[in-house]
């Protein structure tokens, strides 16, 4: 432990030197910005003027050939190296999951032997402790820690106490990364799961208040058409084309129809990717087998009973009170599942979307095909699994949803990131995860109530195995 100190103090000395470093480089640029600033000012009065000059005219193209490929360069520079070297390095030496997990328990095992408060061991006035001896309080992102090692182990109590120390650091005022959302979210959890439900229930309505209300009005509001619209700058970005697909020898003859939905998660919409027939033929197959979505949670990997927290997951739960199955009524749909094997239209699909985004289907979930009735919907949700759910689709052993490929199998109302979509036949495609395998969360979306008649939805789920040489990681880890 003491060593761990040398090094702590060892790597914050390297990281001085990295923010000196990446100062000095940003005290330049900003100083090129500013001269630069003037001149163009100058010369953007009387352009042919100043350019009549040839001193000016000389200058101008000395700086646009060489300048601003040297400002470039410094800009570009990697003023990290000696830090991340440093860093590699000392990884080695460094405490893992087990011992900062071993760490947190023995704080729980003193402060159950001593009855001590989580307030006082926040503030780290523990009895018989040295006053001379220097401790800095725990923040609310230590609090929080705390409470999510023992939710991990079902220790609902000290998940509770923990929960309630880091709510009461922010209420007071003190600021963290964590927000109070995910802080009631632990916490009416913990309290419900030990019976405590009036507790429980209002730390809820706490948490929706904050939370689900202002989502919910927004998710109407895009239903309706309202809301968020992308601006003309940003959709003059946006553009239709034939693609060709890397020159797949199939879309070489007949190029797949592509257009721009959205820029930020991109989203790609490729139209008349389902013939009429193939369209029918969908829906006779899904037909006899379409069941309100009963499946356990993919997500958690474990029981959980529908409340608040379920509505970020997804489908169905286990109802530990009854052991039974139970719907969760933010998804209001019946679906089917449709196998490559038993019907050769479905293998069509499934090589044409292996085709068109060159991801490899072959890890990726079945064909669900999804039918929503009169105010059918599937809230605001993600398709990926979260940090917070290390077990996120682990019995399949294909890794994480890294793409979702949704077909529009006959007219919808769709919330696509607020996009609305119902174009029959078309299908739009997007990446939950970054090339780094961190969830983009800009991702989050819904399917709207059916107003009039009924919908048919078709997803494939592609995961992230089999894809490693079709989507690279890049070398810049906040890619």
């Amino acid at each position: 432990m003491t060593d761990l100190l040398y090094t702590e103090k060892d790597l914050v000395t390297s990281l001085k030197d990295y923010i000196r470093a990446e100062e000095s480089k940003l005290e330049q640029v900003k100083k090129w910005a500013q001269k630069l600033d003037v001149l163009s000012a100058t010369a953007t009065q009387d352009p042919e003027g100043f350019l009549g000059h040839p001193v000016n005219a000389f200058k101008l193209m000395k700086r646009l050939n060489t300048e601003w490929g040297e400002l470039e360069s410094l800009v570009l520079k990697d003023m990290s190296d000696g830090f991340i070297s440093n860093l590699t390095i000392q990884r080695q030496y460094f405490p893992n999951d087990d011992d900062q997990t071993g760490a947190a328990k023995a704080l729980m095992r003193l402060q159950d032997t001593y009855r001590l408060d989580t307030q006082t061991i926040s503030t780290g006035e523990l009895p018989g402790t040295n006053t001379d001896v220097t401790m800095s309080p725990m923040t609310v992102e230590d609090c929080f820690e705390l409470g999510k090692i023992a939710y991990s182990d079902a220790d609902y109590y000290h998940t509770e106490l923990w929960m309630e120390q880091a709510l009461k650091q922010l209420d007071g005022g003190e600021e963290s990364t964590v927000d109070m959302v995910t802080i009631l979210d632990y916490l009416s959890y913990s309290i419900y799961q030990q019976g405590e439900l009036e507790r429980a229930l209002d730390y809820t309505k706490r948490l929706l208040k904050l939370d689900y209300l202002p989502e919910r009005r927004k998710y109407e509001q895009l239903c309706r058409g309202e809301g968020i619209k992308m601006t003309p700058r940003r959709q003059s970005r946006m553009f239709c084309r034939y693609s060709d697909n890397n020159r797949h020898p199939l879309y070489v003859l007949g190029p797949v129809k592509q257009e721009d939905e959205w820029d930020r998660p991109r989203i790609i919409r490729y139209h008349d990717v389902l013939s009429n027939s193939e369209i029918e033929k969908v829906k006779e197959l899904a037909k006899p087998r379409l069941r309100r979505a009963t499946i356990s949670n993919p997500i958690t990997g474990v029981l959980e009973t529908a409340h608040y927290r379920i509505s970020k997951r997804r489908a169905t739960v286990h109802d530990p009170q009854t052991g039974k199955l139970t719907t969760a009524h933010y998804r209001v749909s019946k679906s089917a599942w449709l196998t490559a094997y038993e019907d050769p239209v479905v293998d069509k699909i499934n090589q044409r979307i292996e085709d068109i985004t060159g991801l490899n289907v072959k890890t990726a979930e079945e064909l669900q095909v999804a039918n929503y009735g009169v105010g059918g919907q599937y809230e605001p949700h993600f398709d990926f699994g979260r940090k917070d759910e290390p077990d996120a689709f682990k019995e399949l052993g294909t890794g994480n949803r890294i793409a979702t490929w949704l077909i529009y199998v006959r007219t919808v109302s769709l919330v696509c990131v607020y996009v609305n979509c119902c174009f029959q036949g078309s299908a739009v495609f997007w990446y939950n995860l970054f090339p780094s395998g961190e969830g983009d969360y800009s991702t989050r979306h819904a399917a709207c109530p059916v107003l009039v008649g009924n919908k048919w939805v078709s997803n494939k789920w592609i995961h992230e195995r089999g894809q490693e040489f079709r989507r690279r990681c890049t070398l810049d880890e906040s890619d």
